[in-house]
């Protein structure tokens, strides 16, 4: 048998929970996945997953074994990547997962920047604001806004982006402009629901910390609908630079209060513990840090 197609069937397997989604994983049928991980039984000896009609799961030995296998099949993969790499490039395919407003916006702009460099390898981007587990949904990098107390993860900050307010010009001829914090509570204000306290708005001015009590009647949990609502005239938003930029350079979005900070947050590139980094992703990590600051959106 092949030892490592065993051994990637079994781990595909065991991360995922199913045969199924380890074929779909690994690009191969739900019968070879099976016949792979049998293979690998029969030649160690051992039962490696406890079978029932919905799912698997990891015997005694099938711990031990997978206690151990990603980071050999890691460092098996990189080497292998090594050699070929010094002379093709970087081949194969990158899962990449980010949040909906900052793929959509930053992302995966950069991501199509990343890969002009690197045209033999694909790359695919799921979206979502919910946080994915890297392991099941077999994700090899995600970007991730805020901290991450995940343990199985580890991550490397990119950067951090700073909170802004800011309005449309018809809003303004009608409403007037806020002058200090303490006015917004004096005018209509989108929420985004996708921040802890949406109602909560803080600002930063001589080390001193200010926070004001905020309402509206539009609430949304997207940033980016935040953005288009207030520049739509419906009242003031609340939102990270990333997501505004291209309203303030078209002039639909006036910049306000700008003598005093919003809110900051990290910005991090997060993958599995334990396991190897492959130099594709090594690479992209480092591209994506240099890209965030050239591309002035933090």
């Amino acid at each position: 048998m092949d030892l490592v197609d065993g051994l990637k069937a079994f781990v595909a397997t065991a991360q995922t929970g199913s045969f199924t989604a380890a074929a779909e994983q690994l690009g191969i049928s739900n019968r070879l996945t099976s016949k792979y991980v049998g293979a690998l039984e029969a030649h160690l000896g051992v039962r490696l997953f406890q079978r029932t009609t919905r799912k698997v799961g990891l015997t005694a030995a099938g711990e031990d074994l997978m206690a151990r296998a990603p980071a050999l099949m890691d460092e098996l993969d990189d080497m292998l990547a090594g050699v070929t790499e010094d002379s093709r490039g970087f081949t194969g395919t990158i899962r990449v997962s980010a949040p909906v407003t900052f793929g959509e916006t930053y992302v995966n702009g950069m991501l199509g920047r990343f890969a002009a460099r690197h045209p033999a390898l694909t790359i695919d981007l799921r979206v979502t604001d919910s946080f994915s587990d890297l392991a099941t949904e077999g994700i090899d990098l995600a970007f991730r806004i805020g901290r991450t107390e995940t343990l199985s993860v580890k991550a490397r900050r990119l950067g951090s982006f700073q909170i802004h307010v800011a309005a449309s010009p018809e809003y303004l001829a009608k409403h007037g402009r806020p002058e200090r914090p303490a006015d917004l509570a004096g005018h209509v204000c989108i929420l985004d629901t996708n921040r802890r306290s949406p109602t909560r708005w803080v600002f930063g001015r001589d080390g001193e910390e200010t926070a004001v009590t905020v309402s509206g009647n539009l609430r949304v949990n997207s940033a980016r609908a935040a953005c288009e609502l207030a520049a739509a005239g419906q009242g003031i938003t609340y939102s990270p630079k990333f997501a505004l930029c291209d309203a303030i350079e078209a002039g639909r979005l006036v910049p306000l209060l700008e003598g005093f900070v919003g809110e900051t947050s990290p910005i991090s590139a997060v993958y599995l513990e334990g396991r190897t980094l492959p130099r594709k992703l090594r690479t992209l990590i480092d591209f994506a840090q240099d890209d965030i600051k050239s591309a002035g959106i933090l």
